[in-house]
């Protein structure tokens, strides 16, 4: 399986350049806290979903320098030799906490949480961020096309428009994750049992004489999974009369019923309705309608909001690549480091608010209304505090701290949990379909408002108050040295 290839080397050069330098000046065993989080949701949504971390994992299990690596490095000449022997030997032992695949998760929290000598916690990085970002950025464009399509099957077809390889099986892993019912692509069904789907393609129609032809040719092969591709020469003239003719000379006197046909190209919305009329005309209400050809949420649900009568959508490219927007803006930094024992926070400031990090060893509480059910904040607070869900607790706005409300009546549960220990894994990935109900059971827990396409309610990420403290107290610190 891909994830089982040597990906040590995937890393920008100044990881190298770093780890050289932290090794010369006596920093390769100073302890550092990493977090990844995010800073906006793509397409303006109201959330984002969590997923990537299997093959995160996979990557940490198998991270090692083999001699190609190391003569690579040396070759560059800049590297202490002492370093490179430290690379051939080298063992990951940092810890590692994560926010479970399948989360909603929100702006500015971290996602991911990495503890360890500074020299491994720093290295990891670019892969980490090219693992989360790639499946959250798909799996919350999936997850906003299923939504759109209101109940209705949702394949993932991208595999031929997806950037690489790797794009196209793991992309079809996050769109599962978060709701598709299948992919086109057979790798995926392989290696995660996501269910493969998919039919004919126009080539098989023109390939026959005639449309009758291929159609009857097809039925003949596959007559108790029958799905005709209509739209090759004209789906009003020709390809439903034809479909029609072969499920009844070919399907019916089998005691098979017809799975459905797929509407390809044109109006599907006139189409559809079109096609819904001649098919229960017929007699074959029972068989379903599939459109594809382009489509994303917001054309999903214009068909809908016209009429049109589809019952599965197959949806590629701008699935795949997450077309209108294809940037999930993961970054890691910095938190805190140790010092005689002691966690030191660290902040990185700049004059765009957006950009100033939260520091510390952190923890993110979710709330959960106990009444409803309902998640309706979260608080980021340092990693030893607790939040006592027994007695009303006060949130507040970080940036306008004037806006405070006390909750109570309400559940507190911890997202991030521990993955590895001094660097052994000690969580087991839950399999693909067990996080894909995960998923639904956690969005159905958002307010409908947060699930908004257009000015979604913002969801409130806060911070206790002694996170507040620290935060606040190392913004004053260093504004008062710029003045000095």
């Amino acid at each position: 399986m891909l994830e089982k290839l040597n990906l040590t080397m995937l890393a920008d050069f100044y990881e190298f350049t770093m780890a050289n330098g932290y090794f010369v000046k006596g920093f390769k065993n100073r302890i550092a806290y990493f977090d990844m989080f995010f800073r906006k949701v793509p397409d303006d949504g109201g959330f984002a979903i969590m997923a990537g971390l299997e093959q995160f994992i996979a990557y940490i299990k198998n991270l090692k320098f083999d001699d190609e690596d190391i003569t690579y490095l040396r070759s560059k000449g800049i590297f202490n030799e002492e370093f490179l022997n430290y690379l051939k030997n080298f063992e990951f032992s940092c810890d590692v906490w994560s926010v479970p695949e399948g989360t909603p998760i929100f702006p500015m929290e971290p996602i991911v949480t990495v503890r360890g000598p500074v020299i491994e916690a720093q290295f990891i990085e670019t892969m980490l961020l090219l693992t989360i970002n790639h499946q959250s950025l798909i799996a919350t464009k999936a997850n906003r096309i299923v939504r759109a399509a209101d109940g209705r099957s949702v394949m993932e077809f991208g595999s031929r428009r997806a950037q690489g390889y790797h794009g196209a099986i793991f992309g079809a892993r996050a769109a599962y994750i978060a709701g598709c019912n299948g992919t086109a692509c057979a790798i995926s069904d392989r290696n995660y049992g996501i269910p493969a789907l998919g039919t004919m393609a126009h080539s098989w129609v023109q390939l026959f004489d005639t449309e009758y032809e291929a159609f009857r040719a097809y039925a003949e092969t596959y007559p108790q999974n029958c799905i005709l591709l209509v739209d090759t020469y004209n789906v009003l003239k020709s390809g439903i009369p034809n479909a029609i003719r072969v499920f009844n000379e070919v399907i019916v006197p089998q005691g098979f019923r017809p799975k459905g046909i797929r509407i390809d190209s044109g109006d599907i919305t006139y189409l559809s309705k079109k096609a819904r009329e001649m098919l229960d005309a017929a007699g074959f209400s029972d068989c379903t309608i599939t459109a594809s050809n382009s489509l994303d949420e917001y054309i999903i649900r214009e068909t809908l909001m016209q009429g049109a009568q589809i019952d599965m959508y197959g949806v590629g490219e701008r699935l795949i690549t997450s077309r209108s927007e294809p940037v999930f803006g993961g970054v890691y930094k910095l938190a805190a480091v140790e010092k005689n024992g002691e966690i030191i926070p660290k902040i990185k400031i700049s004059e765009n608010t957006a950009k100033i990090t939260t520091p510390g060893f952190k923890q993110v509480y979710r709330l959960y209304a106990n009444e409803t059910g309902e998640a309706f904040a979260d608080v980021m607070t340092l990693f030893s505090e607790t939040i006592d869900d027994n007695r009303p607790y006060e949130i507040f706005d970080p940036e306008h701290t004037w806006k405070r409300k006390k909750v109570g009546n309400f559940t507190a549960k911890p997202l991030l949990t521990q993955i590895f220990n001094k660097g052994k894994c000690v969580y087991e990935s839950p399999d693909v379909h067990e996080i894909r109900r995960y998923c639904q059971e956690q969005i159905d827990k958002l307010w409908d408002e947060v699930k908004r396409f257009e000015n979604p309610h913002r969801y409130y990420v806060d911070l206790s108050p002694s996170l507040w403290k620290v935060k606040e107290e190392l913004l004053e610190k260093f504004s008062d040295s710029e003045k000095e």
